[in-house]
C-alpha cells in the first residue's frame, strides 16, 4: 500500500496559517456554522505548463453544484503556457515567470472588478502554482486571501547546478528566491499544498521522466510541500489528479469556504449551454492564441455506436477572436466536435455528456498524423487531459485491450492510440477508462482525419 497512516498523519499536521480576509480556513474551523456564499472569496483557477481552461470545468461544476455562482470564478487561459528553456531567454510562443504573473495580475483584477471583491482565492496546479507564488510574494498578498497550491513542484522538478535559468530548477534563481527564509509562505495569505504520495512524476527523487534515468533529481515526493503552509497528502494521485480529482476538490472547497462541500458529485442542470474558444499549435508549440477561420460542427451520437444521430446541431466560423458557439444541448447527449481549421488534420472529438453549462470548452486540434501513423487507415486517440493513465492502477481499454502504450507504476502517460486497417475505417471503436465509457468512430486517415475520445474525467 503506497499510502500509509504514518505519512496521512504527516501530511494533516496543521502549521501556522497567515490571518485571511475571508472567514477561515477549514483547519481553523471552531464553529459548526456554515458561511454564506457570499462570504466565500471569489475564485481565480490557474493551469499549469502547456495547458488551458478547461482543465478546470468539471471542478467549477462542482463548486456550482455547491452553491457557488458561475460569476465568482475565473479560470485564466494563458496566452504562451509553455515555459521557456531559459527563463531569462526569450522564445517564440514560450513565456517567461514575469509574463505570467502579469497576465495573472490582470485576471485578478478583472475578477475583482466583476465581483466588487477585494480579495480573492488562487487556486493552481503545476507551474501555476508558480505564477500564484510568484505573484503574492512580488506584492499581491493584499489581493489574495488564499492560494492553493496542487501538485506545484515548488522545490523544483530537478535540483541541479547545471540550467540555472530554467524555472523549475530548484538551484535556479526563481524558486529560491520564492523558497528563501524561514518559511516559503508570504504573510497575509493562507497557504494549503496537496500532494501525491508517491505517484507524481514530477515530485521524483530519480530523473527517468525529465530524460535522465538513473540521476538523482534532488527533489522527493515531498517537493511540492511549504514550510508555513497546511501539507496536505491525498495519497496515489497522479500530477494532474492533485488539482482536477474529486478528492482534490474536496480540500480546495474546503480550505477556501471553510466547511466541507455539500456534495461531490456533479448536479445537471436541465439545459446546457457550451462556447468556448479555439486554439492553436504555431510550429507545433501549444499556446492559447486564438485561431480564426475554423470550423466548428457538433452533432449528437449514439452512445453505443458513436454514431451520428441526424445533422449537426451547431455549425459555427470562428472570427479574429477565436470563439465558437454557443450551443445548447441536453445533459445526458454524447457528442461529436468536429474541429476544422487551416494546416490541421480535421479533429473529430468525442465526447461524454456535458452535465451542465461551461464558456470554457476550448477546442485544440490533434497533433498531425506522424511516422508511426504512416500505413495506418484510421488512428483513435484516447486523451485524458484531467489526469494519466496509471496502470495497473487503473481499468485502461481502447478499442477492447489494455494499451501497450501506457507505462506502468507511476502514471505518466495521458494519450493513447490504436491503428487500424484501412479496411477498419468507419467502424466503432470503444473508449473505457475506469467507469467513463466512450464510443469513437473510426475515420480515414488517408482524408487527414484523427478520432479522439477525449475524457471528461
Amino acid at each position: 500500500m503506497i499510502g500509509s497512516r504514518r505519512t496521512f498523519l504527516k501530511g494533516i499536521a496543521v502549521l501556522p496559517i497567515a490571518a485571511s480576509g475571508f472567514g477561515r480556513p477549514a483547519v481553523a474551523q471552531t464553529s459548526n456554522a456554515v458561511p454564506a456564499i457570499s462570504q466565500v472569496p471569489p475564485i481565480l483557477f490557474v493551469h499549469g505548463n502547456g495547458d488551458h481552461a478547461p482543465l478546470w470545468m468539471t471542478t467549477m461544476w462542482r463548486m456550482e453544484s455547491n452553491g457557488i455562482p458561475h460569476d465568482r470564478m475565473l479560470a485564466i487561459n494563458f496566452t504562451d503556457p509553455l515555459a521557456r528553456g531559459d527563463d531569462a531567454v526569450a522564445q517564440q510562443y514560450r513565456s517567461s515567470t514575469v509574463d505570467q504573473r502579469r497576465e495573472l495580475g490582470d485576471a485578478i483584477k478583472a475578477l475583482k472588478e466583476r465581483t466588487g471583491a477585494s480579495r480573492v482565492a488562487l487556486v493552481g496546479n503545476s507551474r501555476g502554482g508558480n505564477s500564484i507564488r510568484s505573484y503574492i510574494k512580488n506584492g499581491g498578498a493584499d489581493d489574495v486571501s488564499h492560494a492553493v497550491l496542487c501538485g506545484v513542484p515548488n522545490h523544483g522538478v530537478f535540483a541541479w547546478d547545471g540550467g540555472l535559468g530554467n524555472e523549475f530548477n530548484g538551484k535556479g534563481p526563481f524558486l529560491r528566491g520564492l523558497n528563501e527564509g524561514e518559511t516559503e509562505v508570504t504573510a497575509g495569505t493562507s497557504f494549503l499544498t496537496l500532494r501525491s504520495d508517491g505517484m507524481d512524476k514530477y515530485a521524483q527523487p530519480d530523473g527517468r521522466f525529465v530524460g535522465k534515468p538513473g540521476t538523482p533529481t534532488g527533489v522527493t515526493f515531498e517537493g511540492p510541500e511549504l514550510k508555513g503552509a497546511t501539507n496536505l497528502v491525498l495519497g496515489a494521485v497522479d500530477h494532474r489528479e492533485t488539482a482536477f480529482s474529486p478528492r482534490a476538490f474536496r480540500e480546495i472547497y474546503k480550505f477556501i469556504a471553510g466547511h466541507e462541500p455539500a456534495r461531490i458529485a456533479i448536479a445537471p442542470e436541465a439545459e446546457v449551454k457550451l462556447s468556448g474558444l479555439v486554439t492553436g499549435t504555431p510550429g507545433g508549440v501549444q499556446t492559447n492564441r486564438p485561431v480564426a477561420d475554423a470550423t466548428v460542427e457538433i452533432y449528437r451520437v449514439s452512445a453505443d455506436s458513436g454514431e451520428r444521430m441526424g445533422g449537426p446541431i451547431h455549425a459555427s466560423k470562428t472570427g479574429a477572436d477565436g470563439r465558437w458557439g454557443p450551443v445548447k444541448v441536453d445533459p445526458t447527449w454524447y457528442l461529436e466536435m468536429v474541429l476544422t481549421e487551416p494546416d490541421a488534420p480535421i479533429t473529430h472529438l468525442y465526447r461524454s455528456p456535458f452535465l451542465r453549462s461551461s464558456d470554457i470548452v476550448h477546442l485544440r486540434a490533434a497533433k498531425p498524423l506522424g511516422k508511426a501513423d504512416v500505413g495506418a487507415g484510421a488512428v483513435v486517440r484516447m486523451s485524458r487531459p484531467r489526469g494519466y493513465f496509471g496502470l495497473p492502477r487503473d481499468i485502461v481499454l481502447l478499442d477492447g485491450k489494455e494499451p501497450t502504450d501506457v507505462k506502468h507504476g507511476v502514471p505518466a502517460d495521458s494519450v493513447t492510440t490504436v491503428r487500424l486497417p484501412a479496411a477498419e475505417a468507419g467502424r466503432a471503436v470503444p473508449a473505457i477508462f475506469n467507469e467513463e465509457r466512450i464510443v469513437a468512430r473510426a475515420w480515414p486517415a488517408s482524408e487527414n482525419r484523427i478520432a479522439i475520445a477525449e475524457l471528461t474525467y
